[in-house]
């Protein structure tokens, strides 16, 4: 009975494990061949540059390897230069836990053929060193697979964005103008008071 006891626990535990643990990125083959429009080391401005992505199956697999597939989702992701010392943008081999690609671009119904997506860089985008990945999602929203931009290594084909920095032309030019503005004011006052001061001697 003791012996039963232990099988049933060690089962429910092992269940509660494989549970715990999403779909794992190493476990989904690259099956989608993705480019972008963007140069090795280009630096691309946010709120203003745009990427087109384009995606495909690789047509030398095996007919019927698609079948599953019914959903693609672009990402921009980080690079590893961009990750270092950043835990926030830690890769994890789940995907759940994963916070590589934490950037949406689009997301649209899977087509082996054909494909392809403008997107405009994002206002909110950090100033960082990027890829973009494709993951293919099934029925059930589950990653079966993907592709990106780079290699596995993710050292090629990498671009950097430059976020906005918050300071514009014209706020520049009204900060100027009211410094100058408060100073006058100030040279005014003073010399107000310095005219009402000595007419008050004078009285």
């Amino acid at each position: 009975m003791a012996v039963q006891d232990f099988l049933i626990a060690s089962l429910v535990l092992s269940c509660l494990a494989a549970s715990s643990y999403g779909t794992s990125f190493s476990s989904l083959p690259a099956t989608l061949i993705v480019s972008a429009s963007t140069k090795q080391g280009q630096v691309l401005k946010a709120g203003e540059d745009k990427i087109t992505v384009t995606w495909s199956l690789n047509t030398s697999l095996q007919n019927g390897t698609d079948s599953a597939y019914k959903t693609v989702k672009l990402k921009l992701c980080y690079a590893p230069v961009s990750q270092k010392d950043r835990g926030w943008r830690k890769t994890e081999d789940d995907l759940e836990k994963d916070k590589t690609c934490q950037h949406k671009i689009v997301a649209q119904p899977y087509s082996p053929s054909n494909n392809n997506f403008t997107w405009t860089v994002q206002k909110d985008v950090p100033t960082a060193t990027y890829f973009v990945r494709a993951y293919v999602h099934n029925s059930a929203d589950e990653e079966v697979a993907y592709g990106q931009t780079t290699d596995v290594h993710k050292t090629t084909n990498l671009f950097k964005i430059q976020a906005i920095s918050g300071r514009h032309v014209s706020l520049d030019i009204a900060s100027v103008c009211f410094s100058a503005f408060s100073i006058v004011s100030l040279f005014g006052f003073f010399y107000l008071e310095k005219r009402k001061s000595k007419s008050s001697q004078q009285n």
